[in-house]
């Protein structure tokens, strides 16, 4: 049994996985909780793309494992992870975390409409921008649906609060203390 518990939190481009992130870790420091969070959409942001890694996935498991690295010294055995597609690779997440036991995945799947994803990724991306996050926003919307594993927690964002949405999150992890 591990005593290391990941919960992922994927979903599309403006559904608000970091939002609700942040606001799941003020949930959890208000209950006591030790956590730390890691945003994963930030460990590949290199360009050009190593000519080695063209899909950037060993850059973003050397920089996880790193991180992690760092927080397990510290003690810490709860992690909240965001990335788009964070549910579709528990491989990657447990060969960075590289503990003794398979840590206990708890995969969230965010989800919200087309025209909520549109308002957000309006009020954020500007330019020609707009309709590439668009399209892969979409795209990544109908790829999760279809391929999110068995025991995947959805969790509507359309016309609800941060809070509220974190407050779900965090009812799927069962993390109280």
């Amino acid at each position: 049994m591990t005593d290391i518990e990941v919960l992922l939190i994927g979903g599309r481009s403006g559904v608000g996985k970091t939002t609700v992130a942040l606001e799941t870790s003020v949930l959890l420091r208000e209950a006591g909780v030790p956590h730390c969070l890691i945003e994963g959409d930030l460990l590949d942001h290199v360009h050009p793309a190593p000519p080695d890694d063209p899909s950037r996935t060993r850059i973003t498991r050397r920089n996880l494992a790193a991180l992690w690295a760092n927080y397990a010294e510290l003690g810490t055995r709860r992690l909240i992870y965001t990335n788009t597609v964070a549910i579709l690779e528990p491989d990657l997440i447990r060969q960075a975390l590289s503990a003794a036991a398979p840590p206990r995945l708890v995969n969230v799947l965010l989800t919200a409409t087309d025209a909520t994803a549109r308002r957000r990724l309006g009020g954020r991306e500007r330019g020609s921008e707009l309709d590439i996050h668009l399209r892969r926003s979409a795209a990544a919307a109908r790829r999760l649906e279809a391929e999110a594993p068995p025991g995947t927690v959805r969790v509507p964002t359309d016309r609800r609060t941060v809070r509220a949405v974190a407050e779900d999150v965090l009812t799927a992890t069962g993390w109280t203390r």
